[in-house]
């Protein structure tokens, strides 16, 4: 008997197997995450997630900043020019005006705590934006739990890069078709110098803000299409 064969496809049988249950096991976990007609918004299941709806469409200028009610800010009045969110890992913090804008735009924003988020967690964070369409990450100081994610209306809060609601926020929410976030189909792509460049994003502005900060009652702000373009 051709024992050395026999065990040698024995083996290669059982790692098919073990590969089979892993995607069937990963599949059964996320597919009651994914948006669906009868099931537009899963998130809203996941213990934890905060929501409160905003007003779409509302501008500010790059000189101008907003009040936002948030930490991390989700919605509201938002700067004309979005902010990359095609897989981007953003070395610093960022500009809080243009995240939100991304997040309009169908995108999920993870923010994280520099000091309490690094190495191996911080990689596990990575390799969930890198690469992936309508995701962006950054730093944020001062974050009152380690990691944050937001998109548009919604909000999660996590001590753990592995909590299995990352996912879950992310399944649910990222590019969601059912108009959970005001421009369905918007686009991610960078806009460049001169209006978002990715190589050299507005620098994060934390609060206290300024006294001539725009409150969120979206007075003094523009309508769509009205500081640098669509969206």
């Amino acid at each position: 008997m051709p024992w050395l064969l026999i065990g040698a496809v024995v083996v290669v049988l059982a790692l098919i197997g073990g590969i089979g249950f892993f995607l069937f096991d990963r599949s059964s976990q996320i597919s009651p995450w994914r948006p669906s007609d009868s099931n537009r918004d899963p998130s809203l299941a996941i213990p934890g997630i905060v929501t409160q709806a905003y007003e779409g469409s509302h501008h500010v200028t790059p000189q101008q900043r907003v009040a936002y009610d948030r930490f991390p800010a989700f919605g509201g009045p938002h700067d004309g020019y979005w902010a990359a969110c095609n897989g981007q890992v953003y070395p610093q913090p960022v500009r809080n005006e243009n995240m939100v804008h991304s997040l309009e735009h169908g995108a999920v924003w993870i923010a994280y705590d520099p000091t309490r988020v690094t190495g191996a967690a911080l990689d596990t964070l990575s390799a969930k934006v890198q690469g992936q369409n309508q995701m962006m990450m950054s730093p944020y100081p001062g974050l009152d739990q380690p990691i944050s994610l937001q998109s548009w209306g919604h909000q999660l809060k996590v001590s753990d890069p592995t909590d299995p609601r990352i996912d879950q926020f992310i399944t649910s929410l990222k590019g969601n078709p059912y108009g959970v976030y005001p421009e369905v189909g918007a686009s991610c792509d960078a806009l460049g110098p001169g209006a978002f460049d990715p190589a050299n994003p507005p620098p994060f502005d934390p609060p206290p803000y300024p006294r001539d900060a725009l409150p969120m009652d979206y007075k003094g702000t523009s309508g769509a299409g009205g500081m640098g373009g669509t969206g």
